[in-house]
Parts: C-alpha cells; structure tokens; sequence
C-alpha cells in the first residue's frame, strides 16, 4: 500500500533509483503536484523509453502481514513520460533498508520432506529391456565440463551419489547439458523410464479451477521452494532404477529428480499434506 492505497510497487534489484510514473503517480496521490521537491539538470532512461523527472516525492509504503507490517519511507522520483503502471523500488532503496531479492538457492541447504517417499514401479519384471540400459551421450569438451559442475553441485546436497563399484547396474539413464542465457542446466532423458513406469493417478489442480478461487483474492502471496522436487526422498527400492550414466561414471538418485513420470502427482500430493489450510483458502 502507498499512502493508504492499493497499489502496485515492483522490487527491482536491477534499477538503479527508486521512481513512478506521473499517470499513475495520480491515480494514487491525485495532488502530488503541490507537493514535490523540484530536481533539474538530471535525466534518466529506461530500456524502452527516456524518462524526465518532475520532482521528488516523499511516500510510506506498507507491506501487509498477518504478523507484522513493513513500513518504510521512500523518496520517489516522478517521471513525466514513464509509463509503467506501477511503483519502482529501486536499488538505491533495496540496499538502504537492507531488503534481499536476490536468488538464495546457492545459500540455503536442502531440506527433505517428512513422512512421504516417492516409489517407482515398473510394469516389466527382470531382465529389463535393453531399452532401460542405456550408454551415455557422446558430450563435447564444454558440456562435460558443465556436466561435473552440476554433478557435484547435486552430490553436495544429497541429490545423487557415486555408485557403488561392486554393485549391479541393472539399469542406466543418460543426460544432456541444456543451456540457457550461457547457464547449464543437466536434464536426464527417462523417456524410455517413462515409458515402463506404472503411471499413478493423482489429481492435479485445474488451471481454471485456481483462478476462480483467486478472482476475489486481494493479496496473493507466492511461496518459492527451493528444488521442490529434490526434496522429496526416493524409496530404497526405487534408487536403483534411477542411475544415471555420463562420461565420468554412473551416479544414483537419492532425490526424485524432475522428468520422470509421476513426479507432478508425488510433488501434488506433498504439497496437500503439507499445507492443506493454505491450499484450501480461495
């Protein structure tokens, strides 16, 4: 809220001051002319557009919270031709009231949820198919470099381990390196896994169905967590089937990885039993 309006505030850690367009500036202080402290000689732009500042303005923001409310007090520059329907907390203000934003999966360590293990049956009994027995992917010097990276990062949290050298391998699953923005991101292919495992039919919310739910909802917060799928634990019996092979060896899951099948409904499931108050409020 901004002055005891309803109002949109984006917190950007990628703009460098803290502003408002005048158009909606007025839509929520309607007479934010009269009270602005003149500024001159600056201008700024954007991306898209020059923006031209008419002035600053002193504003309280509140942040609702069943606990505890946030209020800070923030100087905004108001922008003659910024167009963006929303409030601009800047930077400049992120860093002086000590507000974080920024991607934390690297500094928090990977919980494990309690009481619920994912199971993996396959509709085919032993010897498998020698479709579920798969060499790795032939990789180029840059992608088995990102492959050892990914790989040690999941074997620091728990995900995966080294198999075992006197331990049968019954059955192999290889992986590709998928790049996005020059980051990597290892992808196993359980095509073939998918294709033998016993699908489990658990329901998933509509996508529609959640929307009318929250067609009156005044405050939507979203919740992050961090690897979801990684945090739910594999069953003894299910580790096995889900060894992946690259060029430096063969490793098991301990975590349900994402891609294979099953892996929404187990994730669903997890979810309503953890926090059934939260997913029932509408």
């Amino acid at each position: 809220m901004v002055e005891n309006q309803e109002a949109k505030v984006n917190l950007d850690k990628g703009a460098y001051c803290t502003c408002v367009g005048k158009s909606y500036l007025k839509t929520i202080v309607p007479d934010w002319e009269e009270k602005p402290i003149p500024i001159q000689g600056v201008k700024f732009s954007s991306a898209s557009e020059s923006m031209n500042p008419l002035g600053i303005i002193d504003l309280t923001l509140m942040f609702p919270h069943p606990l505890q409310c946030i209020i800070l007090k923030v100087e905004f520059l108001a922008m003659d031709t910024f167009t963006s329907n929303h409030f601009i907390l800047g930077n400049d203000y992120l860093s002086i009231y000590g507000i974080d934003i920024s991607n934390q999966k690297d500094k928090e360590s990977l919980g494990a949820i309690i009481g619920h293990e994912v199971n993996i049956i396959l509709n085919v009994e032993k010897p498998y198919p020698s479709l579920l027995r798969r060499p790795a992917y032939p990789a180029g010097p840059r992608a088995r470099e990102a492959l050892e990276v990914r790989i040690q990062e999941l074997m620091d949290l728990g995900v995966l381990r080294t198999g075992g050298h006197n331990e049968q391998v019954e059955l192999t699953t290889p992986v590709i390196i998928n790049w996005n923005n020059e980051k990597s991101r290892m992808v196993g292919d359980f095509r073939a896994l998918n294709t033998y495992t016993i699908p489990e039919r658990y329901p998933i919310p509509r996508i529609h169905e959640t929307l009318t739910q929250l067609s009156q909802a005044k405050f939507i917060t979203a919740m992050d967590a961090l690897r979801s799928f990684h945090q739910n634990v594999l069953s003894e019996n299910s580790k096995s089937l889900l060894r992946i092979i690259v060029h430096c060896g063969i490793f098991e899951y301990l975590r349900m990885p994402f891609g294979i099948k099953n892996a929404p409904s187990h994730y669903q499931r997890m979810m309503n039993t953890i926090f059934p108050e939260e997913l029932s409020e509408g």
